[in-house]
């Protein structure tokens, strides 16, 4: 079963809200697909999944704030087998008295080996968990401690966890009788927010069956004893923003605090590239014209080939070269903050594909509906406040990222100056000037770009 998780969308993500889901469960998902929305503290952020099957159960429901790497779905794999079903809830027999149902009659459990070694060893038989049985378990309040496994090495298997919840257990208040539910019964009375204890059971020996629990919610509710909780407001403009700022100031405290930056700057003669750009824009119409942005874009991505350690991510103590050129944009959001979103694989794309790419990139992000790859596979980011008209900017880098690459204002002699912000980690200055240095080359051939 593979186990679909709250994604780390960047390095300043602790905790996400899903907004929504977009599929449902038995539907069949596809590597790629989007199927749900996750809002971080930044942006709303259209989720992929990178496994094909079919979606077993939907465990996060929408509205919740969980941290990252929490469980949201389960997905059932190709080739693996579809998960056994609830047997239903058969009615209670009235009198005279026969055979009880069959939810009333604790299934026994197997039994347990004796211990072995000084106490608080583990009993043999005790291994891995299931995800689908850890679940129930919480909902059931099952203590999984006191279950034996019958699955394979002694994994606790959902059939255990449930006959764990059918074996009697004492009543409350130290009573010297036990105290008898049906599995169906002990998940709705934790759903319905029923005290299990305070109902009378119809099934035999007094169990509980899920028809008293529903029965008892009904009467709760009449007798308005379990008023709906309030629903939580919406986050306010202000608040939003403030959440944003926090979380860029831990994403940029961490990369100063455990990135050894080195900085370089370079003038470049824009010349050639715009008196090009020029000639091309000339023969176009105006939808279909570009910004010279997009050949500041290609330059970056085209010069790593030269100088690859450029192009990563440090982690686990090591540069890791990324597997494409995917160049993270620095976007101003109109209500505050930043946000760095990836164009993917630029170093195989022509320029009308990427002023395509970007103006919709761009688009997205103000909009708040970006892609989850597009805020975690970025190798090297871009961030250019030419139209800002400042001359230079010394940016920070995003990790686990090893560079990013800053631009100025085009000059009234038509030079820009560029920055480079390096890890030292990964690279050195004598790198670093080579990789700008490629940068000016291949801008000064804007045709071959």
């Amino acid at each position: 079963m593979y186990e679909l998780r709250m994604p780390s969308l960047g390095a300043d993500m602790e905790a996400g809200t899903l907004i929504e889901w977009l599929v449902k469960s038995g539907d069949t998902v596809k590597r790629g697909d989007i199927v749900a929305a996750v809002d971080t503290d930044k942006a709303v952020i259209d989720m992929e999944i990178w496994q094909t099957g079919v979606i077993e159960e939907l465990i996060v429901q929408p509205g919740e704030r969980v941290p990252v790497g929490t469980v949201l779905a389960l997905v059932r794999t190709e080739g693996e087998p579809q998960a056994e079903p609830t047997a239903p809830e058969a009615a209670p027999t009235p009198p005279p008295r026969a055979a009880p149902p069959p939810e009333a009659v604790p299934r026994p459990p197997p039994p347990l080996a004796a211990p072995a070694g000084p106490a608080g060893a583990a009993l043999p038989g005790r291994g891995h968990v299931t995800p689908w049985a850890r679940k129930l378990a919480l909902e059931l309040g099952v203590d999984l401690a006191s279950v034996r496994g019958t699955g394979i090495d002694g994994a606790i298997t959902h059939s255990d966890v449930e006959r764990a919840a059918a074996r009697p257990t004492p009543a409350a208040g130290g009573a010297a009788g036990f105290r008898r539910a049906s599995p169906r019964a002990r998940k709705l009375a934790l759903e319905l927010d029923v005290d299990l204890d305070a109902i009378t059971g119809s099934g035999p020996e007094g169990a509980v069956l899920a028809a008293d629990v529903e029965q008892a919610a009904a009467q709760q509710a009449a007798a308005g004893a379990t008023p709906p909780a309030a629903e939580k407001a919406p986050p306010t403009a202000e608040e939003r923003a403030a959440s944003m700022r926090r979380a860029i100031a831990a994403a940029m405290a961490r990369s100063k605090r455990e990135i050894p930056h080195y900085y370089l700057a370079t003038q470049i003669d824009m010349a050639p590239a715009l008196d090009w750009l020029q000639a091309q824009n000339a023969q176009r119409p105006v939808p279909e014209r570009l910004l010279y942005s997009v050949l500041l874009i290609k330059a970056v991505a085209k010069a790593v080939a030269k100088v690859p350690e450029m192009n990563g991510y440090w982690q686990d103590d090591r540069f890791q070269p990324g597997e494409g050129v995917h160049v993270g944009m620095a976007v101003s959001l109109r209500q505050g903050g930043l946000i760095a979103p990836a164009i993917m694989d630029v170093q195989d794309k022509g320029l009308d594909q990427l002023m395509t790419e970007l103006r919709d990139l761009v688009a997205r992000a103000r909009a708040g509906r970006l892609r989850g790859a597009e805020m975690t596979r970025a190798t090297i980011t871009i961030t250019n406040l030419g139209e800002q008209g400042v001359d230079a900017v010394y940016g920070i880098i995003y990790p686990p990222q090893v560079a990013l690459v800053g631009f100025g204002r085009i000059s009234p002699q038509r030079t820009i100056s560029a920055t480079l912000a390096g890890d030292h980690r990964a690279s050195d200055g004598h790198r670093g000037a080579i990789y700008l240095n490629t940068i000016d080359r291949l801008l000064q051939e804007p045709a071959s770009l």
